[in-house]
């Protein structure tokens, strides 16, 4: 008899990852149909460099809160939607990328909601780091566009798990570093050979780091698991 199964060859994403990806992929429709003359009349071709002007966050509109002593809720906002809107399709896609595959993954050991928290504290602290050293930067520190700091917290919740893992086998929980460690030793290459890399990267480390921070409160029992390594030492 033959018994047919009737499982996915693939796995489904979770929900809440098809939603943070959905803002992007549309952002990236409305730009395309710009280009072809479809949106924006004949505007069209502006539309993603208006979609990064209204999106983007510059380190001084948080300065300027601060001296001024008020919150500016447009500018506040802008926190959340810079990881959504991109400087290109490419830029999008790699971001993308990042964002099912890691999602996927993290997923699986984190709730719908705390997954969405990681991503958008990530978003937040990145861009709260990259704002307080803008000040010690050489040149002018150019506005945060793109989900990248976002995603390096996704890579930072991954590198949690990895890291509480080799603790358990007692092994060396260095190893859990690495992806991290690649990816930066791309992006140095990739700058070195093309040039502009300017100080993004400030915001993808602070990003990550805030995303493993996280982990340790937002992961499922992860309290108790640092708590429990903690003891047997």
């Amino acid at each position: 008899m033959n018994h047919r199964t009737h499982e996915a060859p693939i796995n489904p994403l979770p929900p809440v990852v098809w939603l943070l990806a959905l803002p992007i992929v549309a952002s990236e429709a409305v730009f395309a149909l710009g280009q072809l003359g479809l949106l924006g009349g004949a505007d069209g071709i502006g539309l993603r460099l208006s979609g990064m002007q209204q999106s983007a966050f510059a380190p001084e509109m948080l300065q300027r809160m601060v001296l001024r002593g008020e919150v500016d809720a447009r500018a506040a906002l802008r926190l959340l939607t810079y990881p959504f809107v991109h400087m290109s399709l490419t830029h999008a896609l790699f971001v993308l990328v990042f964002l099912l595959a890691l999602g996927n993954m993290v997923a699986r050991l984190f709730r719908p909601v705390a997954l969405a928290v990681l991503f958008f504290g990530s978003a937040i602290g990145g861009a709260l780091v990259y704002t307080a050293l803008s000040a010690w930067l050489p040149g002018r520190a150019a506005p945060l566009i793109g989900g990248y700091p976002a995603v390096y917290g996704l890579i930072g919740a991954f590198t949690f798990v990895l890291w509480t893992r080799l603790e358990e086998l007692h092994e060396n929980r260095l190893r859990a570093f690495t992806l991290i460690g690649i990816l930066m030793l791309f992006q140095l290459s990739f700058a070195i050979l093309f040039g502009g890399m300017g100080y993004g990267w400030v915001a993808e480390i602070a990003g990550f780091v805030t995303g493993f921070g996280l982990s340790f409160v937002l992961v499922d029992g992860g309290v108790a698991r640092v708590l429990r390594q903690i003891r047997r030492r």
